[in-house]
């Protein structure tokens, strides 16, 4: 017994988190995008038309936002405008994360920032520290490449720091460069992500000291990750490659739903065995047994992830996937509407959006004590990563991105 109560892990807490809310100069509308997009000069009318009809059947709404440089005409991807555009969304979410914990920069012992394609030198972290005077033994762990998931490996990386090191604060930011993103060529595979991904940035604090349960808004209670890097189709159906003009862009392949399909699959079978009910693992046996030794079923069982979690948060990547993935797992419209809902208002930020999807369950008042949260995001490689929280008292939100527009929600279609 006493050596369990000393090995055990240790609990870890959400304090809070912050979204960015981008200032509405940089709101890009439709008719915005397809102006600029006729007049940098590199596009001809049928990727434009093809660009246009991408962003109108993604679920975007007219609200999005670009950052600066791609404001220019024509668009600027210089290294010092990707700097000023990192710089943009990371300070305003890291004051307001300090100020809404009353927490001192000097105070944090981890910093942990993701960003999939911008890797300057010196790293974003090192601008983080060098910007707040943080201590100098402050350990910082900037992650680059890991696509849509980044958010929740982040979260991953601070829980298996914070079992190791008691008493301790973590910050996890997570945002992506879109300027650094932006693809000036012709190739259809990699316009697609010039329609879907827009600016974005979150952050929050997690902590295992004492009185953090006091304060905090949730308590994690796992994360799992799979990936399917060792597949060669899988891993070729998004890439970050040049094209037949030299021209580097992120391809994304037709087979891209197929794999992200499988990838889910193999994802939830190992995600059911940590959270599920008894009652549904046992369905789920007796399903396999049945199909093993009868071969009476052919329709793949799906566990009711809705007896074990009570919010989700999954990858809005797009209006068609989003709905796949409830019908998948036969989620309710409730369910998969704070989805739906920052895909319309913010569109895709990548790693952070997911934290833009709580953000919205919280702004509607909708998290009760005790509720649990499922987070799951999906990227590159590919990868899949959850993260499941309970929450530690009723949460009505104020302030937060949704401040401003959460009355107008949802929309319909």
């Amino acid at each position: 017994m006493a050596q369990y109560w000393l090995t055990r892990p240790r609990p870890v807490y959400l304090v809070d988190f912050s979204c960015l809310k981008p200032p509405s100069h940089l709101r890009v509308p439709f008719s915005t995008f397809s102006e600029h997009a006729s007049l940098v000069g590199f596009l001809n009318q049928e990727s434009i038309d093809f660009m246009m009809k991408v962003i109108r059947s993604s679920g975007q709404g007219e609200m999005t936002y670009l950052p600066p440089p791609l404001h220019f005409l024509p668009p600027r991807t210089n290294h010092s405008d990707c700097v000023d555009e990192a710089c943009m969304v990371l300070f305003p979410v890291m004051d307001d994360l300090l100020a809404k914990t009353c927490t001192s920069p000097r105070a944090i012992d981890f910093l942990i920032v993701n960003c999939s394609g911008f890797c300057p030198s010196p790293s974003l972290t090192s601008i983080l520290v060098n910007a707040y005077g943080m201590r100098e033994d402050i350990k910082t762990y900037n992650l680059s490449g890991m696509g849509c998931s980044a958010g929740i490996l982040g979260v991953d990386l601070a829980r298996r720091l914070l079992d190791l090191h008691p008493d301790s604060i973590a910050l996890v930011l997570s945002t992506e460069i879109i300027s650094t993103g932006w693809y000036p060529g012709k190739d259809r595979r990699k316009l697609v992500l010039n329609c879907l991904f827009r600016m974005g940035c979150s952050g929050l604090m997690l902590s295992n000291r004492k009185d953090a349960k006091r304060r905090a808004k949730y308590e994690l209670l796992c994360t799992v990750r799979t990936q399917m890097a060792f597949d060669d189709r899988a891993y070729r159906s998004a890439v970050r490659e040049e094209d037949e003009d030299g021209i580097t862009g992120v391809t994304l392949e037709r087979d891209l739903l197929h794999v992200a399909r499988e990838l889910l699959v193999a994802h939830l079978s190992v995600l059911g065995r940590r959270i599920l009910p008894f009652s549904e693992k046992a369905l789920y046996v007796l399903w396999m047994l049945r199909r093993r030794y009868c071969g009476s079923s052919k329709e793949i069982h799906v566990p009711d992830f809705k007896s074990a979690v009570h919010h989700f948060c999954i990858p809005p990547s797009g209006k068609g996937l989003i709905k796949e993935i409830g019908k998948s797992l036969k989620l309710r419209p409730q369910d998969v509407e704070p989805a739906l809902m920052t895909l319309h208002r913010f569109g895709n930020q990548s790693a952070a959006a997911l934290w833009y999807e709580l953000a919205y369950i919280e702004a509607k008042g909708r998290v009760k004590k005790g509720d649990k949260v499922w987070q799951v995001g999906m990227g590159t490689g590919p990868k899949a990563n959850s993260a499941v929280w309970r929450s530690l008292r009723s949460i009505k939100a104020e302030g937060g991105p949704w401040s401003d527009c959460i009355d107008a929600y949802p929309v319909v279609d």
